[in-house]
C-alpha cells in the first residue's frame, strides 16, 4: 500500500493555494521528508503565476506537533544536491524567503516547529481549540525558523522571553491577547474564514502584493539573518547534548525529564 502524500495542495479559481500538512495520525509531526515536501510546495507556489496567496493548515484537527522526535537521529548522511544539510534547513529558508503572502489557519496542537512556522507566516488565524507551545527550553534546545527574532518583533521582548523561558501552553485567547494571531474563530469555521480572507487579498495584483511584502519585510531582513546564524550555531551545540538526549528519552518514555542530574 502506497504511503499518503505528506503535503496536499489545492489551488482554487481565485489564486489561493491551500497547502495541508498531512500526517494526521501523528498530529502532523514533521519528519525530514515532510519538511522537504512543504519546501517543494512553497517553491512551486512561488514560481506559479496563478498563485497569489498561500494558506497553510494541518489535516485532522491539528496544525503540527513539531519535529517528529521518533524519527530524530536517523537522517541520511549523503550530501544533498540543493546545498542544504536537511529538509528542515531547506524548508526554513523557503518559508522565510517566500515572496507572496502566506496565511496560516492554526488550531489544535501547534508545538515547536509547528508554532514557529505559524509565527513566520504573514497572517495567522487560530481556532478556539488551539494548544500552542514553544518547548525549546524543555528539550534542551533553542528556537528555530528565526523565531528568536520574529517572536520578539511580533509580541515584544518581555512576552517573548516569558514564552520561551517557561515553555508554557498558549490557548486561543492568550494568542490573541499576545498578538500572536490576528483573529480567532470556532474550529469548524477557521479554515473557511482564512480562505475567505486569502481570496480578499488575492483579488489584487500579485506584483503589488509581492512588492508590499518586500517593503514590509525589508526592515527585518538583517535581524532575521542574524537570528538564523545564532540559532544554527546554538542548535548545533545543544543537539545531542546530555540534556537534549534526556528530554527526548523522557518524551519517548512518557515521563518527566530529570534535568537536575546535570547540575552537579
Amino acid at each position: 500500500m502506497s504511503e499518503e502524500p505528506r503535503v496536499l495542495t489545492e489551488l482554487d479559481e481565485h489564486g489561493v493555494l491551500l497547502i495541508t500538512m498531512n500526517r494526521p495520525r501523528k498530529k502532523n509531526a514533521i519528519d525530514d521528508p515532510q519538511w522537504d515536501a512543504l519546501a517543494s510546495a512553497l517553491r512551486e507556489a512561488e514560481s506559479d503565476p496563478r498563485v497569489a496567496v498561500v494558506v497553510l493548515t494541518g489535516a485532522g484537527g491539528n496544525f503540527s506537533s513539531g519535529a517528529d522526535l521518533n524519527g530524530m537521529g536517523g537522517g541520511d548522511s549523503e550530501p544533498r544536491s540543493d546545498g542544504f544539510g536537511s529538509g528542515f534547513f531547506a524548508c526554513e529558508a523557503t518559508i522565510l524567503g517566500f515572496g507572496k503572502p502566506i496565511l496560516s489557519a492554526v488550531t489544535g496542537v501547534a508545538v515547536g516547529g509547528g508554532c514557529t512556522i505559524a509565527i513566520a507566516c504573514d497572517i495567522t488565524y487560530v481556532g478556539e481549540g488551539l494548544r500552542a507551545r514553544l518547548p525549546f527550553a524543555s528539550l534542551g534546545l533553542v528556537p528555530e525558523i528565526a523565531s528568536s527574532y520574529t517572536l520578539q518583533s511580533t509580541i515584544g521582548r518581555q512576552r517573548a522571553n516569558e514564552l520561551m523561558f517557561t515553555a508554557e501552553w498558549i490557548n486561543a485567547e492568550r494568542a490573541i491577547d499576545l498578538g500572536l494571531a490576528a483573529r480567532r474563530f470556532p474550529d469548524e469555521d477557521l479554515l473557511n474564514a482564512t480562505l475567505e480572507k486569502a481570496r480578499e487579498i488575492a483579488q489584487w495584483p500579485i506584483s503589488s502584493l509581492v512588492a508590499i511584502k518586500r517593503t514590509l519585510n525589508a526592515a527585518h531582513s538583517a535581524a532575521i539573518a542574524a537570528a538564523l546564524t545564532i540559532e544554527h550555531e546554538e542548535m548545533s551545540r545543544l543537539a545531542g547534548s546530555p540534556e537534549n538526549i534526556e528530554a527526548i528519552k523522557a518524551f519517548l518514555e512518557k515521563r518527566t525529564p530529570d534535568f537536575r542530574q546535570f547540575r552537579e
